[in-house]
């Protein structure tokens, strides 16, 4: 029957429908007209076809996504009760921070018996409470978000200094079994770096690991990336990554080795002002992230830009991903992105410019070098000044930002945390890479004529 139907209608090609298009332009170019040029270097075009579908085997984890609950510790016995509030409403992952060491057996106590993946993000190197935590815990149910180059990226410095802090992680690498190794490339995205440079930044970052310790390190390393707004460029960007992944560890002689990948929404795109649109750029930047594969999903805040954590916030943003997965169809969606037309074609575009990107670092000596020597600072800051231009010309669009705003909308008297980049006047070694929100001057502007 289903041939028959089918059989009624002709096959159309590409060639013919673009055909029908130029005509239907009624003498505007093509071109011009319709095809996107993006930040990226890719040209989207209107409309694709089964030749532009590319067959990639996105080499990913069979499992459904997990859902996280971020906790920062401030006080033990509150974050342990925080996680198992989290946990019962739906939550099945928890990542802790802390920027201070702290008493890790009243934080994990009656969690060491579930079934669920702790991450621990810290913001200090701390060799001994690392590999105790990791002695305590079962090694399968926790991972680090150790990242030293990550830290230098970030704060212009090392925890220590250079030497230190890699006799210090390879003491933790010897004395665990744990994924202890996070590549921070929400660190790019926040601070304004286009997809490709996101993909090609984090697989250089990554093999400076696998340079300096081997191919061994290969399995304790984990991946943190930030999803934008740029839906379906968002998904294809994780999937390009896991190609870029698979592809780098061949050269290591690893086959099948999957990369596991834990996703936040962008903070860049956030605002202050009409601050409820947030939910809808969070919940569009959790379906690219479910739909390109992440491993594990933790949503933001709508409120996380100005707001101390809350109750309130915390439980929106834990409830727009079980919704996602209850009630709108989304369990085991890493798989539903296969065989689009469009997806993979940007998905093969993406993981080709970034790694001719990845050459560039690696014949230049390497991420950590071309860091020292600002250049990958100077790409981030190129292309975030970029972005910037886009939004202050309102060519790229934050609703209720930087249009149609709401003009009795006051945040003055509603400020909880200081919402804009901070000012440092510490003495770096390198310069850092600074995560900014496109919408801060305009805000700011806002705030001083309230």
């Amino acid at each position: 029957m289903d041939n028959y139907l089918f059989s009624e209608f002709e096959t159309i090609s590409a060639k013919a429908w673009k055909q029908k298009i130029q005509a239907d332009l009624k003498g505007l170019d093509y071109n011009d007209t319709l095809l996107w040029r993006t930040s990226e270097g890719i040209t989207v075009k209107p409309f694709y076809t089964k030749s532009d579908k590319t067959h990639t085997q996105i080499n990913r984890s069979n499992t459904d996504y997990k859902i996280c609950e971020s906790i920062f510790i401030d006080n033990e016995i509150i974050a342990n009760k925080l996680a198992i509030d989290a946990l019962k409403r739906g939550a099945n992952a928890i990542e802790f921070k802390a920027d201070a060491t702290f008493d890790f057996k009243e934080v994990l106590s009656n969690l060491n018996e579930l079934n669920i993946n702790i991450y621990f993000n810290f913001s200090f190197l701390d060799t001994n409470l690392i590999i105790e935590i990791s002695n305590f815990f079962s090694s399968e149910k926790i991972k680090f978000n150790i990242d030293i180059i990550g830290n230098l990226a970030e704060t212009g410095n090392w925890f220590f200094n250079l030497n230190k802090d890699h006799a210090e992680l390879e003491k933790i690498i010897i004395s665990t079994k744990t994924p202890i190794l996070t590549i921070n490339a929400s660190l790019y995205q926040n601070a304004g770096a286009n997809i490709t440079q996101q993909l090609a930044y984090a697989l250089a970052h990554a093999n400076e690991y696998l340079n300096h310790f081997g191919a061994k390190i290969a399995n304790r390393i984990h991946f943190n990336f930030s999803v934008g707004s740029n839906y379906f460029f968002e998904i294809a960007k994780l999937r390009a990554f896991r190609s870029l992944w698979e592809a780098l560890l061949k050269e290591y002689e690893i086959e099948n080795f999957k990369a596991d990948i834990f996703v936040q929404p962008s903070l860049r795109n956030k605002t202050l002002y009409d601050y409820n649109v947030n939910m809808l750029r969070t919940t569009s930047e959790c379906m690219s992230a479910v739909l390109g594969g992440a491993n594990t999903v933790s949503n933001i805040s709508y409120d996380e830009v100005f707001h101390k954590s809350n109750e309130f916030g915390e439980r929106i943003s834990r409830n727009q991903l079980l919704i996602l997965k209850e009630e709108s169809g989304f369990e085991d969606a890493h798989i539903f992105a296969d065989g689009s037309y469009y997806i993979e074609a940007i998905t093969k575009e993406l993981s080709e410019n970034a790694l001719e990107i990845f050459k560039q670092i690696e014949q230049g000596g390497g991420f950590l070098k071309q860091l020292k020597e600002g250049i990958i600072q100077r790409k981030i800051e190129e292309s975030a000044e970029k972005e910037q231009r886009l939004f202050d010309n309102e060519d790229l669009i934050l609703l209720g930002t930087n249009k149609i705003q709401n003009k009795k909308d006051t945040m003055k008297n509603d400020l909880e945390l200081f919402p804009f980049m901070k000012q440092r006047h510490h003495k770096t070694l390198i310069q850092p890479i600074i995560q900014k929100r496109l919408a801060e001057k305009l805000e700011q502007e806002r705030l001083d004529n309230e």
